[in-house]
């Protein structure tokens, strides 16, 4: 089978809920995939940033295919070492916490919410604060917690209870606390909205603002964690600690999990037997996967190599910027940097492709480079390069 005839299955077969690239990817290796007519292309935006550790990496493989032989699913009434394990993984790496598993990010963030309305059920408070431009998932709290009416059309009434605030302008969100106000949500960095990132007033001025208000303070990581920026969870760079953190992407690289971190300060008994559940979520399966990516970011040293890579890249980026007038800013943190052009990105995007380099645009203009944390210098520089001829090709 090629592509075309793929395609045309695509057509009679799978709903188009998503815009479809005519390229079949059916191999990958690190920073490289393979199409299914064998052409080689450097991945800086792999998996949608869920292959954090690059594609098929074998420590992940070998954990996989380990608990494969031994078993794949039991039901979480039973006793799951391997989700114990993990659960201590987490909390190791941020702070005492306790967790709940999911398959993905859009069912972490709808835990949060589930989380936070039943925590001031006592006092009756139930609204959200979330911020413009954000994004936290698909499910109908997480759209609803999203903060792009894009994302919003077609699928009124929404949930009520959800107000917006502004990205980065702390009184936008003290405005919009009322008497029955619980939660504030907000991503680190804002990824789907285009790259742009948390200020330390900012975040600060949250914890602040949640603990003078007894607010819960919950913090989107299902793009930022995993060591993208630097650091295993984006918040560290903050000096803070939230109340509930969601991750998903990178923490099963490629293999589907979520998770909901609820800080153990948080003293009282809240998602109790019967309030909320999964049945596939945290599976043994799943679970070996993702304490694979925590031992192999700590024996890599993939921490130090997203943060000095991702120097090194946003260095390269600026150097573009300087030469072509349609770059208007370059920005981000760690491995995960966004370019915003003064005019549509899909040509960028889609000429990268012809010439071998895979990347993302989003919020229209601006182009999204978040490569595996383990790349290595050469493959970045070669993916550098391409994007060079791409800008001398289209200015």
């Amino acid at each position: 089978m090629n592509t075309r005839e793929l395609e045309a299955l695509y057509t009679e077969f799978i709903l188009p809920t998503v815009t479809r690239v005519p390229v079949c990817l059916v191999k990958g290796k690190g920073s490289r995939v393979w199409d299914l007519e064998n052409r080689e292309y450097v991945d800086f935006f792999p998996g949608w940033g869920v292959s954090g550790l690059g594609h098929c990496h074998p420590a992940v493989g070998y954990a996989v295919k380990h608990q494969l032989r031994k078993i794949v699913h039991i039901s979480n009434n039973y006793l799951n070492l391997k989700q114990a394990e993990l659960g201590r993984e987490i909390s190791k790496w941020g702070f005492p916490a306790r967790c709940f598993f999911s398959n993905s990010g859009a069912e972490a963030v709808e835990a949060a919410l589930k989380f936070a309305r039943r925590y001031g059920q006592e006092t009756g408070r139930f609204e959200i604060i979330t911020v413009k431009r954000s994004f936290h998932g698909r499910t109908y709290a997480a759209m609803t917690a999203t903060g792009q009416e894009k994302t919003h059309q077609g699928f009124d009434p929404l949930l009520p209870g959800i107000r917006y605030g502004e990205f980065n302008d702390l009184d936008s969100v003290k405005r919009e606390v009322r008497e029955k106000t619980i939660a504030v949500m907000v991503e680190p960095i804002q990824g789907e909205g285009g790259i742009h990132v948390a200020s330390r007033e900012f975040l600060q001025g949250l914890r602040s603002l949640c603990d003078e208000k007894d607010l819960l303070l919950i913090l989107d990581e299902v793009q930022t964690g995993m060591g993208r920026t630097g650091k295993i969870f984006a918040y560290q760079h903050y000096g803070l600690e939230p109340d509930l953190v969601t991750l998903a992407k990178s923490l099963g690289n490629g293999v589907p999990i979520g998770a909901l971190v609820v800080n153990r300060k948080i003293k009282k008994e809240v998602l109790t037997p019967g309030t909320h559940a999964s049945t596939y979520g945290g599976n043994p399966l799943v679970c070996a996967a993702a304490l694979a990516v925590f031992k192999t970011i700590r024996k890599e040293g993939l921490l130090q190599n997203a943060e000095r890579l991702g120097a090194y890249l946003k260095e390269r980026l600026l150097e573009l910027k300087a030469k072509f007038s349609s770059i208007r800013e370059v920005r981000g943190m760690g491995l995960m940097l966004g370019v915003e052009l003064d005019r549509p990105g899909t040509p960028y995007v889609d000429r990268a492709r012809e010439k071998g380099l895979l990347l993302n645009c989003t919020q229209e203009k601006v182009l999204r480079i978040m490569p595996a944390i383990t790349i290595s210098k050469k493959w970045l520089d070669r993916g550098l390069w391409t994007l060079g001829k791409v800008f001398e090709e289209l200015g």
